[in-house]
């Protein structure tokens, strides 16, 4: 199997002056749920080259035993460091698409018509959709074939305006997940704030939190396996 990993390339927290990008245990842990499984990644962004990690991410409180391990893992940190743009990619090439969060997608791939575009032929296509925290939001204007907003009438999840309203950025995102999610018709559910939770409706998976990462890679191994099978 092969993947491909959209990653932002966004590094300004809104007018902060603060420094922002992708979440690294987003990246990490399905990074290696994929290559336990044996499948073959690829990683892109908007801009390619090295994409902006949020610094808050890498805080001592943020990491993890992946999280560790990437940082150490020279293939890893290598690949991350070439992401090829995400206008130069062919999706056909690929059997699953997912994407880490962090705060970064909500001001460039939210509105990236590359990433609007490859959602769309993804699932047309027949191919599965992995997003988590914030990624859900790159969702906002990917559509069905008939025209509707693609998450209308599904299951979907991502990080909660709760999460939000607990890092203080309500007022600085461009927009909340959540809200975003139910204004376009989608059938938002939740855990509790930081819980692991993953929610699977057809070819699409959504994650709610950074703890949610781990289960959103299990859940797209276990569907591409049903459907290997």
């Amino acid at each position: 199997m092969k993947v491909l990993v959209v990653l932002t390339s966004h590094d300004q927290l809104g007018d902060t002056g603060r420094k922002t990008g992708f979440w690294l245990e987003e990246l990490a842990a399905p990074y290696y749920r994929f290559k336990n499984a044996g499948w073959d990644l690829v990683l892109a962004s908007p801009l390619g080259g090295q994409p902006p990690l949020d610094p808050v991410s890498n805080e001592a409180s943020a990491q993890t035993d992946d999280t560790r391990r990437f940082e150490a893992d020279a293939e890893a940190t290598t690949a991350l460091a070439n992401t090829v743009r995400l206008g130069s990619v062919d999706v056909a090439g690929f059997d699953a698409v997912f994407y880490p969060g962090g705060h970064g997608p909500l001001w460039d791939l939210a509105e990236d018509e590359d990433s609007v575009r490859l959602i769309e032929t993804t699932l047309r296509s027949g191919k599965p959709v992995a997003l988590v925290c914030h990624a859900p939001g790159v969702l906002r204007h990917t559509t069905a074939e008939d025209g509707t907003p693609l998450v209308r009438g599904k299951e979907v999840t991502g990080f909660a305006d709760t999460e939000e309203a607990g890092v203080q950025l309500t007022d600085v995102v461009p927009f909340l997940v959540e809200d975003e999610l139910k204004k376009l018709g989608g059938v938002y559910t939740k855990a509790g704030d930081w819980q692991p939770y993953v929610v699977r409706d057809g070819l699409l998976i959504t994650g709610q939190n950074p703890a949610s990462s781990a289960p959103a890679a299990d859940a797209l191994i276990e569907l591409l396996g049903e459907r290997a099978g």
